[in-house]
């Protein structure tokens, strides 16, 4: 069984970590773009008004005016829809913030196709890609509430552009107050050596699962919790690789240049195993059930028994 601590959208914890930082640290300065609520923002705007501003619908805007408040010494965290934060200002999160290595915090909610009924253009399924591959950009996929909180604390005392990515809909806590969380290690979570799941963000509950079920049918699978995808923690990936001679990866997000394209980067280099990849395959979203696109999309621990049972066949 499978030990989880309650459920709550890693959203709040995005929400949480900034009134925690408000307190303690003068130079955190928060900027929504008309989402604030949605976001968890509005309780940071009522107990410091004096740092924070809503830019409106202007997301190039957004990260403009946190760019000067970065060069002022403020630490802005900026949030709004994943897909926004990260799409529509991207030149500007390029050239403004990290060609000049600004210490600015992009915060994107609502990503994945756990937005549900909002549909496919409020679901962010390629930020990670378009993040990652920008020089000096840090991209973090927490797996929970608490780590949630965590990575956005970690990310005020650590210099320069961060992008951290959380969800709409309550999901399993699966960690505690005390587990360890460092920006760039990963953490395993359950112990084997036939095959090894590496996961990101919702699909570590579902790696867990399926990890549960593979266990049912005599194969012992390592689950790790990469959350850093850049970056991203080679070691952890090269040994897990070593120990166990296969390779499943599983994310919320487009396979193409995602988290198991980054995975497969550092083995492919490192040490090649046979390696199976579960993601959104080159398609959009849609509106739907959050749990109901998951399974459509082939994002549940079933598909990742699947994908298990198919890597075993090429590593033997």
């Amino acid at each position: 069984m499978i030990e989880t601590f309650g459920n709550k959208a890693t959203r709040f914890g995005f929400g949480d970590a900034l009134i925690e930082l408000g307190k303690t640290n003068p130079k955190v300065f928060a900027l929504g773009a008309d989402t604030t609520g949605s976001v968890t923002m509005g309780n940071f705007a009522k107990m410091f008004p004096d740092r924070f501003i809503n830019v409106g619908i202007a997301e190039t805007n957004l990260v403009g005016i946190a760019s000067g408040l970065a060069v002022a010494g403020f630490i802005p965290f900026i949030s709004t829809y994943g897909v926004f934060v990260a799409g529509r200002p991207w030149e500007q999160i390029r050239t403004t913030v990290c060609y000049s290595n600004l210490n600015v915090k992009l915060c994107g909610s609502h990503a994945g196709l756990m937005v549900g009924p909002d549909g496919a253009t409020h679901q962010a399924l390629e930020e990670i890609s378009i993040m990652r591959c920008i020089p000096r950009m840090k991209v973090v996929c927490p797996c929970d509430f608490l780590e949630t909180k965590k990575a956005v604390m970690a990310s005020a005392y650590l210099e320069g552009p961060v992008y951290i990515r959380f969800g709409r809909e309550s999901t399993p806590i699966l960690t505690k107050e005390d587990s360890i969380f460092e920006i760039g290690k990963a953490n395993v979570l359950k112990d084997g050596n036939d095959v090894a799941i590496m996961a990101c963000g919702t699909m570590v509950y579902e790696s867990l699962i399926a990890a549960d079920i593979l266990e049912k049918k005599g194969i012992n699978a390592k689950v790790v919790n990469i959350h850093t995808v850049k970056p991203i923690d080679e070691k952890a990936i090269i040994d897990a690789a070593k120990e166990c001679g296969a390779v499943v990866t599983a994310e919320e997000h487009q396979l193409y240049g995602g988290f198991g394209s980054a995975v497969s980067e550092v083995l492919v280099k490192n040490y090649p195993v046979p390696v199976e990849m579960i993601g959104v395959n080159d398609k959009f979203g849609e509106s739907g059930d959050a749990m109901d696109l998951l399974s459509k999309f082939g994002l549940r621990d079933v598909n990742i028994v699947d994908a298990v049972l198919k890597v075993l066949k090429r590593k033997k």
